[in-house]
């Protein structure tokens, strides 16, 4: 009878299945037995029904038990039942108006571009969708505001970092106690360089953290700024950029950035260095073109290239004045950066002199749709500024 070997060493079978007389002599007995000795090759029968019997025992143990494990291994795994408070919110839903109080900071101004903070509930007249609304409260400057600052750090603005430092710092300065303050860096991309503080000197320590870059993701830092980087659920929100405004198309879209803004209901205020960078372009071309008509020839790559840069700063800037006209803010537009001081100050002083308005919308849909608001006041030389209306929440 021929016997196969368990696995274990070459041809040699594991020591617990040893006849007895192998055991004692501690002698492995081989598969084989030379010359066809009797008693060798009857130990070998006595073994291989041995090995046998054992298999035949764990064959019906597996099948005897099969049914059980299977059955156990079928039993439904108990889960947690989900809270009923916990819900799925889609990332794009902003639900940050309730149905029963609208939040609308507005600013004014006379004929002559001064502020006007000497009004009263009674000199406002707010519209959402054609239909007046009822003003349930006004306050002037008792609202604290979050103020997201955003430098653009590409190659466009990377020599007058310094002055965007001192600028910052000044305007910094201006804030009430209860105000807070974050600063956001943009090229290649965009970082976070300080959490919400109402701290100048972490502000300072932040802006020592500037770092150049070359391209503009403009859009997506005005994305972070307004969507991700949330204010108080009790405070005023605001962005002032310096850029010039131009993206790099690299990321989303000017669409999407403004979308994003307005669901967050954001004040947005760009200080625009695209004055300063049409003047340098524009000297630089008027020197080209007065050469001779060789050297015109000559540096035709370079003329044409100021020509689509100088088409660019005109496209970026009527993209900054939609973004600032929708959300409620202002373009400022520098002659240069030694202006960067006395901008910021202009932008501090109108957060100062902000109104905000309250009232209770007379649509009450939870339908996630956009709401166009108006505001008027009884002086029909004033210029208002408010963001141009606001997406409701979804159900």
């Amino acid at each position: 009878m021929a016997h196969v070997a368990p696995t274990g060493s070459a041809g040699i079978l594991p020591a617990a299945t040893w006849p007895r007389t192998f055991r004692q002599s501690g002698r492995a007995p081989h598969r084989g037995c030379p010359d066809g000795d009797p008693a060798c090759l009857r130990s070998q029968l006595i073994l291989g029904l041995q090995l046998l019997r054992t298999t035949l025992l764990s064959a019906c143990c597996f099948v005897l038990l099969a049914p059980v494990l299977c059955a156990q291994s079928q039993s439904p795994i108990p889960t947690p039942s989900p809270k009923q408070d916990e819900q799925e919110v889609d990332p794009d839903d902003v639900i940050s108006v309730n149905t029963t109080e609208i939040l609308l900071p507005v600013t004014v101004r006379d004929a002559g571009g001064a502020l006007v903070s000497n009004l009263t509930r009674k000199d406002f007249r707010i519209f959402e969708d054609g239909s007046e609304q009822s003003l349930s409260d006004l306050s002037l400057r008792n609202v604290p505001v979050d103020v997201a600052l955003i430098v653009d750090a590409s190659s466009s603005v990377a020599g007058n970092l310094e002055d965007f430092r001192k600028a910052a710092e000044g305007f910094a300065s201006h804030l009430a106690t209860d105000d807070r303050i974050s600063l956001i860096q943009f090229d290649d991309r965009v970082v976070m360089l300080q959490d919400w503080t109402g701290s100048l000197v972490q502000l300072r320590r932040a802006l020592r953290r500037i770092v150049p870059g070359m391209f503009t993701r403009f859009h997506d830092a005005v994305l972070l700024g307004a969507r991700d980087q949330r204010p108080r659920t009790n405070a005023r929100h605001a962005i002032i950029v310096l850029t010039d405004g131009i993206d790099s198309g690299r990321g989303i879209s000017f669409d999407a950035a403004l979308r994003g803004a307005l669901q967050a209901q954001t004040t947005i205020y760009v200080v625009s260095n695209t004055q300063i960078e049409r003047a340098r372009k524009e000297e630089e071309l008027s020197i080209l073109l007065s050469g001779s008509d060789s050297a015109v020839r000559f540096n035709q790559l370079r003329i044409d290239d100021l020509r689509l840069s100088l088409e660019a700063l005109s496209e970026s800037e009527r993209h900054l004045e939609q973004l600032t006209a929708a959300t409620g803010g202002r373009l400022y537009k520098p002659v240069s950066f030694n202006d960067l001081e006395r901008t910021y100050a202009e932008v501090a002083d109108e957060l100062r002199h902000q109104y905000t308005l309250y009232y209770s919308p007379l649509n009450s849909k939870r339908d996630g749709q956009f709401r166009r608001v108006r505001v008027e006041t009884t002086n029909a030389q004033h210029r208002v500024a408010a963001r141009i209306g606001y997406y409701a929440p979804k159900k």
